[in-house]
């Protein structure tokens, strides 16, 4: 066992700027149960994620509340950290990349990459913003697009073209920070050589089993020419500063996906039995998974595996992509009303509701998700209460009744336990694969299996005739119930735990083909899930229309 490799799993850094919605809670909530199933299944695996804490728009929020920018990130870490756990998910370590793991890293990285040449200077011209007195970085530019001409497109990218471009370009810029005019003013920054690995990003990306999605964008970004990255900020500015210029600061961008590596190293001070070199050194045979949205791929395929290759580190295993999320098929959107705080849902209805929904979602492509709320009515009652919190009820009943919740000593049906039971091979790469919209159909369809089984008995004509077989028909709903539970359990862990009270069992992957046969009691029942109703969808949806 001590030889098969251990996994490290992160997610993306939330920007510590604000609260998370429902969009975030779609990567955090992917990855968790991709994590709870590789546990099941006996795995090793450390689960870590942190606040992206640096940038100019950090700087400026904290300047607009008139608090530091470090009491700022504390306090919104302090939020995230909360509502991730109150969606359960179960984070190893939750930290920050203004930590002094991350500065000792992202040092020592730069000065790799500078001593191998790989990091030249040059001036610049960007777009300043004279009342202001900073230079602009493109989330507060706003103009017309160069290629298609339409308004209101940020610095780097038009959203209606697609187009990539710099602010330089924008036709009739303005800064959304004083709605001026902004300059073109000359600048030195440092350049990191991306060039110099195009073969080998090329090598990588093509023998890494990457989304098909993802092979083909990088296709188009290998065609065009990779250009040298900009990785240094001129002052103002929240984050680290260069070790060898006392003005200049690290890009956010440079820093934030260190972070792994920093939050990672801060875990190994927490647990002695790990160590940072047997995940993060080139001959590493551990696996490290990055789970992320499509809008971030540049950074992750391109610059990440670049950056660690130039400063002597391992790469990632592989990088796990995903789409959107939009809410009743809109974008999402504080202005249209269609920004949800993680917070809101979670005060109104119970975190594992929306993590089925997703993951009757998602799946391994990176197609967008949408979060229908009369579709989640529709999911958690239908599926969750009427199929298998029902099951167990309604079996249930008469254990607990007539047979003081002894099951039968007996499986009357092991052929149709079998079929539930060789499930596990489908379920289990469903879940692997992250194709968990092919597990919660399969999980569905073995429900709806058991129901029927339990009407076409009709055991309760039997009760008073034959209370043995009577029994033996209960039981065996029951057997199926827990098979069912087992599969959910990645997926919703607090009804797991609450089965597990309710069965008096555990439920584990390797238990599936031993039924509870000998002498097995179960707990009265209690309600083990509950309805979801328009009243409580309403709430949600007029709390985010007051955001």
């Amino acid at each position: 066992m001590h030889n098969t490799p251990k996994i490290l799993v992160t997610c993306a850094l939330p920007y510590a700027n604000g609260p998370l919605h429902l969009g975030h809670m779609l990567e955090h909530i992917q990855a968790d149960i991709w994590v709870r199933y590789q546990k099941m299944r006996g795995k090793t695996v450390y689960f870590i994620c942190a606040d992206d804490a640096h940038g100019t728009a950090i700087m400026l929020k904290a300047q607009k509340l008139g608090i530091s920018p470090e009491i700022m990130i504390q306090q919104i870490h302090k939020e995230h950290n909360q509502d991730l756990k109150k969606f359960l998910i179960n984070y190893d370590n939750y930290y920050s990349t203004h930590s002094i793991e991350n500065l000792e890293l992202s040092t020592l990285i730069y000065l790799r990459l500078k001593k191998r040449g790989l990091i030249q200077s040059k001036l610049i011209s960007q777009l300043y913003d004279t009342e202001k007195k900073i230079f602009l970085p493109d989330r507060f530019i706003k103009g017309k697009c160069p290629k298609c001409q339409a308004l209101n497109q940020y610095g780097d990218n038009c959203e209606i073209c697609g187009a990539i471009y710099n602010s330089t370009e924008l036709i009739h810029p303005r800064s959304t920070i004083s709605n001026t005019i902004p300059i073109i003013q000359q600048t030195e920054h440092f350049f990191f050589n991306l060039t110099y690995f195009t073969n080998m990003l090329y090598q990588w990306i093509k023998s890494n089993n990457l989304q098909t999605e993802i092979i083909n964008k990088m296709e188009e970004w290998f065609s065009t020419g990779l250009k040298s990255w900009d990785i240094s900020r001129d002052e103002p500015y929240f984050g680290f500063k260069l070790p060898d210029s006392n003005k200049k600061y690290f890009y956010v961008w440079m820093d934030a996906p260190i972070g792994y590596m920093g939050t990672f190293k801060n875990l190994c001070k927490k647990i002695h039995d790990i160590s940072f070199e047997e995940f993060w050194a080139q001959n590493s045979k551990n696996k490290i998974y990055h789970f992320i949205g499509k809008d971030i791929i540049y950074f992750h395929i391109l610059f990440w595996p670049a950056i660690l290759e130039g400063s002597q580190f391992r790469k990632p295993t592989n990088i796990f992509v995903h789409g959107h999320v939009t809410i009743n098929g809109r974008k999402i959107s504080k202005s249209h009303g269609t920004l949800i705080k993680a917070k809101t849902y979670l005060s109104h209805l119970n975190p594992e509701t929306l993590r089925y929904y997703y993951a009757t979602k998602l799946s391994s492509n990176i197609d967008d998700i949408d979060l229908n709320f009369n579709e989640l009515i529709h999911k958690i009652n239908g599926d969750i209460v009427n199929k298998i919190v029902n099951l167990a009820a309604r079996n249930a009943k008469f254990i607990n009744q007539y047979c003081n919740g002894a099951l039968s000593n007996y499986l009357l049906e092991p052929i149709i336990y079998n079929t539930f039971t060789t499930a596990a091979n489908y379920i289990g790469e469903a879940f692997q694969k992250r194709n968990l919209n092919r597990a919660t159909k399969k999980i569905i369809q073995l429900a709806d299996l058991a129901n029927r089984y339990i009407d076409e008995q009709c055991p309760w004509k039997k009760q008073y005739t034959n209370k043995k077989q009577t029994q033996a028909i209960y039981s065996m709903g029951i057997q199926l119930f827990r098979v069912i539970m087992i599969y959910m359990k990645p997926i919703t862990p607090v009804l797991a735990n609450n089965t597990e009270i309710f069965l008096n069992t555990i439920l584990t992957w390797e238990s599936i083909h031993k039924p509870l046969t000998e002498q097995h009691y179960i707990q009265p029942f209690k309600t083990l899930f509950t309805r979801i109703t328009t009243q409580e969808i309403n709430k949600i949806l007029s709390a985010t229309e007051n955001n």
